[in-house]
């Protein structure tokens, strides 16, 4: 198999853990494992993720296309520039694939997957490809027509597809990490020193944090902490020393439940299971993780997300009544009236939960690796 992909962890993660459900899946079976070539850009995440996991990899040129809302403006020099190395991908993807003649070939989007995906269907080779959001990401739309296969997210995604990529589409959810539905809240509680009995709520603007939920929630911190709740906050390590001084005078009543921390790393599927409310991005993993795991949440999408990807999945969980989304100009004070209905009734948080579970595909790994097997197969 050749997977290709990355940009983000949104795009990574899914194929790496595609990639160990497979391997997990046919070691199980007694069978030897699959041989896997990662292609992607050089010196990126998805190298340093493939490489740190012992799978091959291969890099190939790959141009970005830097999107603005005035089509003039997308003719600029960089653009140009970036989209002369796409033919030299497609180039190095071909002469890639044929050399290792794959049996089948997983894109989960991001610039490099055109090239790839382009160079699969040039070689004849089976192309599936997975999308993680509920609208279609720009190289995904480029490779649905393309694709033997197209799996996606949503059953809400299949409306929007061409009507090519309709007939081969199957609804498999989006890969979360299995340790991430491992937690225990015990443990969690145990290792943060925190009462079980009080709701938690854990903050979180993804690995490298988020000024804009920095702030609101610094503003509402007292009034969180006064009403009973423990409050665990991973701000990003580039923000921690600041975050600390900023909370530094709360009452040692207070503080007593709260817990800052700028990277959450092994701990965090013992923390995501204690949460009863998480304040988040509205990113594709995110969204993923949180249904998968039935959490209720308010949601502050990041505005500069590709497309308004973010503020689309945002809204999907708010009408299907999992979370609250704030979009635009949140204010602390839209902060607190989203999270205080929740936080104070256990009853509509059993709501919100059960309708976000009912969105979640934990199983999500398994069904992709399905597909592209019997894609491989066929």
């Amino acid at each position: 198999m050749i997977v290709t992909g990355g940009g983000t962890g949104g795009h990574t993660y899914p194929a790496l853990t595609a990639v160990r459900t497979l391997q997990a899946d046919l070691a199980s079976a007694g069978a030897p494992p699959a041989e896997v070539l990662w292609i992607g850009q050089a010196d990126s995440l998805e190298m340093r993720v493939a490489q740190g996991d012992g799978i091959a990899f291969k890099s190939v040129a790959t141009g970005k296309i830097r999107r603005h809302a005035n089509p003039l403006r997308m003719l600029s020099w960089s653009n140009i520039k970036d989209m002369t190395r796409v033919p030299l991908g497609v180039l190095q993807a071909w002469s890639a694939v044929g050399r290792f003649r794959p049996d089948v070939v997983l894109a989960t989007g991001g610039y490099v997957a055109v090239p790839v995906g382009t160079a699969a269907r040039m070689r004849r080779r089976p192309l599936v490809v997975h999308e993680q959001t509920v609208r279609l990401g720009l190289t995904n739309r480029l490779l649905a027509r393309k694709a033997t296969r197209m799996a996606v997210s949503s059953d809400s995604t299949l409306p929007l597809l061409p009507d090519a990529a309709r007939e081969s589409a199957v609804v498999t959810g989006n890969p979360v990490r299995p340790e991430v539905l491992a937690g225990n809240a015990d443990k969690g509680a145990a290792l943060l020193g925190l009462d079980r009995r009080s709701p938690t709520v854990y903050v979180t603007g993804g690995a490298q944090g988020s000024q804009q939920i920095n702030t609101l929630v610094v503003e509402i911190l007292p009034w969180l902490l006064n009403n009973g709740a423990n409050v665990v906050h991973q701000c990003g390590p580039a923000n921690e020393d600041e975050i600390r001084r900023a909370t530094a005078s709360l009452p040692p009543a207070a503080a007593a439940r709260y817990r800052l921390a700028g990277y959450v790393g092994p701990e965090l599927p013992d923390i995501l299971a204690l949460a009863d409310v998480v304040i988040s991005r509205s990113g594709a993993g995110t969204i993923a993780e949180l249904t998968a795991l039935g959490k209720p949440s308010v949601l502050i999408p990041l505005a500069s997300s590709a497309g308004g990807e973010q503020a689309h999945n945002a809204e999907h969980l708010e009408q299907a009544g999992a979370a609250r989304a704030l979009l635009g100009e949140v204010t602390a004070r839209q902060l607190a009236d989203a999270v205080g209905p929740i936080l104070g009734d256990p009853a509509r948080r059993a709501d919100m939960a059960q309708r976000a579970r009912a969105l979640g595909r934990p199983d999500a790994a398994a069904h992709l690796v399905h597909v592209v097997l019997t894609t491989a197969l066929t």
